[in-house]
């Protein structure tokens, strides 16, 4: 773990104070441990320690390069527990220094990589600052390894330019803690995007009561995190289908069969409103988000139904095109409308490729990158000869809540590569029109599993895509011994635990305003409420790091509402917290409990909603209702 590593450095970091022992000669070509893996390693004899005196350093003239000493600080303090100071200094630095340096010379190097020299000092040099930054997430590996590095020098230099995980926070909520985990843990890898979809809280579309989004101020706060650390968040809204969560109050977008069944989950292309209802949403977006890039989805519209069942999309198609024209042209005359409107704001259109059957005559804009994650019609090889730029989103990349898991094991050991698609696999010649790939997490059983335990379970695939995605795709025999090297290269700084506020198991009482929070009877079911008389509850840590809330008299659980769900998720909010049976499997009866001082506040590891007592104990969002802070005596 993190922690012990630490603990391991600070004394490794004393002795080296005082040893005067030689440092031993390193085996010949062998590179230290990191992933990805480094590639061309040239050892030299010694090796690099921290001293006390040890800083980073930055020439004078490359102030751009302050931020980036400044964000390496932070984390090498989050590895030996105390900050190196940043200083601007001409010249190479004393034995000691991490040395940052550009060098627009380089051109071998491109946008992302970096060279790295260990002897007496550490110095990354780089054409850029990302280049920089990427060399600094070696150095802070290498550190966390140990505490010595050993001597030699390495030129690093990515083979893909989008390196990703993308996770779908639609419907049901993600927190922002676990996405801040997210970005510096990809970072930490070298992964430079996170695609994320998402809903942000909006006047202009108002959620009827409902949970799940985010505030402007949460996304403006992750977005500036994703900057620090050279990851490109890729926003979507999801048009122009699964659009229920934004078409709820516009029942005139509704897609309408020929026997006037309504759709309402699918947005009707032809109605005159309908791409400025989308576009308006998009600039909504924007407002928020420094990105270069827009993602419309475009997956499944009229998944498992047929387009003859909507004339009014054949029509439309037709008015535009001509009599030889197909339905399913309304669909891709909207995707390149969209990318018109995108292309206006400055920024490059992504979608993913199921939309794309085979059948439409009107032609897909060239410039819209295909993310490609199921067999289809246009196969990869297809697009590409038709000019597209193609990310591997493949389905076999996929952490479904829930649902299947990757199987990192079998694609290491199949030598998968971005190049391998599902359904074929390109040429190494078609390299250049693929940017690279991504895992991406699915909620589709929302309530299945939490946040700490997916977490867990992308720990490697998130190292096997960055491996993947950088550099050689088995830099190990085996994927045994790739686990092995996935283990000494750890996790971020400060990402050892999702547990940040840890509270012993036991029995308490949780109070607020000297009244204490009880059942208001021994009945299944029973809601919560404040009573005079102390209230015993036994606390009791899972093992994924949450807590269960167990009424002592009873033996029922606290446990977040039961009403109507979405992804099997209850988001209702102002809704009761009830006591029900104690099951060990039922993740809504597991709560995030956050200590400040003497008090706590709980937070569902489902619904990540918060506990608020107003006469009884109610599911409420965070944003607009502060949590009680409960009294806990143990």
């Amino acid at each position: 773990m993190v922690v012990g590593r630490s603990a391991v450095l600070v004394v490794a970091l004393a002795a080296a104070c005082t040893s005067t022992a030689p440092a031993p000669e390193p085996p010949p070509g062998v590179a230290p441990v990191t992933v990805p893996a480094l590639v061309g390693w040239t050892p030299a004899a010694g090796e690099f320690r921290l001293t006390p005196e040890s800083r980073i350093v930055v020439d004078p003239e490359q102030g751009q390069l302050h931020d980036e000493a400044r964000t390496l600080a932070g984390d090498v303090a989050g590895v030996i527990g105390r900050p190196l100071p940043v200083v601007a200094l001409a010249g190479t630095g004393d034995a000691g220094d991490l040395v940052l340096r550009l060098d627009g010379e380089r051109s071998e190097l491109g946008e992302e990589g970096y060279a790295l020299s260990v002897g007496r000092t550490v110095t990354v040099t780089a054409r850029t600052g990302a280049g920089v930054f990427y060399g600094t997430r070696t150095v802070l590996q290498l550190l966390l390894a140990g505490g010595a590095l050993p001597a030699g020098a390495v030129t690093d230099v990515p083979r893909y330019p989008e390196r990703g995980v993308g996770v779908c926070a639609c419907v049901a909520p993600v927190s922002v803690e676990w996405l801040r985990r997210i970005v510096m843990d990809a970072a930490y890898l070298k992964l430079n995007h996170l695609w994320l979809e998402l809903k942000i809280k909006s006047d202009a579309l108002p959620d009827p009561g409902g949970w799940g989004y985010y505030t402007r101020a949460e996304v403006a706060a992750l977005q500036e995190l994703a900057a620090r650390y050279h990851v490109t968040v890729v926003p979507e809204v999801d048009a122009p289908g699964h659009m229920g969560p934004w078409l709820h109050t516009r029942p005139d977008l509704w897609l309408v069969t020929a026997d006037g069944v309504p759709n309402p989950n699918n947005l009707d292309v032809s109605a005159p409103g309908a791409l400025t209802f989308v576009t308006g949403i998009i600039d909504e977006y924007l407002a928020v988000f420094d990105t270069p890039f827009w993602h419309l989805g475009a997956d499944e519209y009229l998944l498992g139904d047929d387009y003859a069942k909507y004339p009014r999309l054949l029509d439309h198609a037709r008015a535009r095109y001509g009599e030889q024209a197909v339905a399913q042209d309304a669909f891709v005359d909207f995707v390149n409308r969209v990318n018109a409107h995108v292309k206006g704001k400055g920024k490059r259109l992504r979608i993913w490729n199921d939309g794309l059957t085979g059948v439409a005559t009107v032609p897909l804009d060239g410039d819209i990158v295909i993310e490609h994650w199921r067999d289809g019609r246009d196969p990869p090889s297809t697009l590409v000869g038709r000019g597209h730029t193609l990310m591997n989103a493949a389905s076999s990349l996929y952490n479904v809540r829930g649902g299947p898991k990757i199987d990192t094991a079998a694609l290491y050991a199949g030598d998968w590569s971005p190049l391998v698609f599902e359904g074929e696999t390109l040429p190494a010649t078609a390299a250049p029109m693929v940017t690279g790939a991504k895992i991406t997490l699915w909620p589709d059983d929302a309530s299945a599993e939490t946040e700490n335990e997916i977490e867990a379970q992308i720990y490697l695939p998130l190292r096997f895509i960055a491996q993947a995605t950088w550099g050689p795709t088995r830099p190990d025999p085996d994927f045994a011994a790739f686990t092995r090297r996935a283990d000494t290269a750890g996790r971020a700084p400060g990402l050892a635990t999702a547990d940040p506020n840890p509270i012993r198991d036991g029995t308490v009482t949780l109070s607020a305003g000297g009244r204490f929070l009880a059942p208001v009877d021994a009945a299944e079911g029973a809601t919560l409420t404040a009573t005079a008389a102390a209230t015993e509850w036994r606390l009791d840590r899972t093992a994924d790091g949450y807590r269960t809330i167990r009424h002592a008299a009873t033996g029922r659980c606290v446990q977040a509402p039961l009403g109507a769900r979405d992804l099997s998720t209850p988001l209702q909010t102002g809704t009761p917290i009830t006591a029900e049976a104690c099951t060990p499997a039922n993740r809504l009866q597991r709560w995030q409990l956050t200590r400040t001082g003497d008090a706590v506040t709980l937070t569902n590891a489902i619904t990540r909603m918060v506990a608020v007592l107003d006469g009884t104990l109610l599911q409420q969002p965070p944003d607009s209702h502060p949590p009680t802070a409960f009294t806990l005596v143990e």
